[in-house]
């Protein structure tokens, strides 16, 4: 039987993503913000009442990491009482959720890459709703993903490449943070992933860590990004101190994939191979 799938935050990155590589193997319905709000727990409640879903694939977030300092209850109210209103709906109705995290829930001050079992310590609002999704999820669920990710970009909506290319137009040199280090990820390539595992049903549920292989800072992110397009922009390479934002953000965050590279049996791309794919599927756009 076609496995049928609700996306919602559709509209987001990840989610258009998730439409472009749809080649209608499964039965897939797309929903906004403005389709279902998950934050209202009766109206999550009478959509999965009325549809009938197998696995629901939650791509809606609050993300704006630096607003959310300010504006703590809205992000409180989607990645933490939506999402549990999402999590109590898949339990009723037997769905299997794959819900999307963040590399935010941890502090940044390891030095080796992070695994699953690493303790968490979000230093900012956004990763900390986003810890409390993730909690609201394995209380209420026993069949379900969680896939923390990290630095997510892709040819759609708002992010570190598109801006990078954007102010390439008007700029002739740009200072980027050197001292956070992190890996770039493909929304593409996490996209491919989610479908890896409905496609396969697998059913080793629990955390896991997705992102591209290899370690980058923003600083090497943006010579990248320049370098593939053939841009010529001197960078800067600053340091956070000289780039005060409203939120901290984790120094070291790269995730160790070992745990879903084994278990799903499958590889994740280098960051730099992706990051050409990307920039070409921009230019032909």
């Amino acid at each position: 039987m076609i496995p049928r799938i609700l996306v919602t935050g559709s509209n987001g990155q990840l989610g258009t993503c998730i439409k472009d590589l749809d080649d209608n193997k499964f039965d897939i319905k797309y929903v906004s913000s403005s389709d279902l709000d998950i934050t209202n727990n009766q109206e999550v409640k009478n959509f999965f009442e009325h549809q009938k879903i197998d696995w629901c694939i939650n791509c809606a977030a609050y993300t704006a990491v630096d607003k959310a300092e300010s504006d703590c209850d809205s992000a409180f109210n989607v990645n933490v009482s939506g999402v549990k209103n999402l999590a109590e709906a898949c339990k009723a109705y037997s769905v299997k959720l794959i819900h999307v995290s963040t590399d935010f829930v941890f502090d940044g001050e390891h030095n080796k890459p992070y695994k699953e079992s690493d303790s968490t310590n979000p230093i900012g609002v956004y990763g900390e709703t986003k810890l409390k999704g993730e909690q609201e999820v394995s209380r209420a669920l026993k069949e379900y993903f969680i896939l923390r990710t990290s630095w997510l970009y892709s040819e759609h909506c708002g992010n570190f490449m598109k801006t990078m290319l954007h102010l390439s137009k008007d700029r002739t040199q740009l200072g980027v943070v050197g001292d956070q280090i992190g890996t770039p990820t493909y929304a593409k390539d996490l996209a491919k992933t989610i479908f890896h595992i409905i496609a396969n049903d697998i059913s080793d549920y629990g955390i896991y860590h997705y992102s591209n292989n290899g370690v980058a800072s923003w600083y090497d992110f943006a010579k990248a990004i320049f370098d593939i397009s053939n841009l010529d922009i001197e960078l800067n390479n600053i340091s956070t101190v000289q780039f005060p934002t409203p939120a901290k953000r984790p120094h070291f965050s790269v995730l160790d994939k070992t745990k879903i590279e084994t278990t799903l049996n499958l590889k994740a791309p280098y960051w730099r191979d992706s990051l050409i794919t990307a920039i070409q599927n921009m230019k032909n756009e």
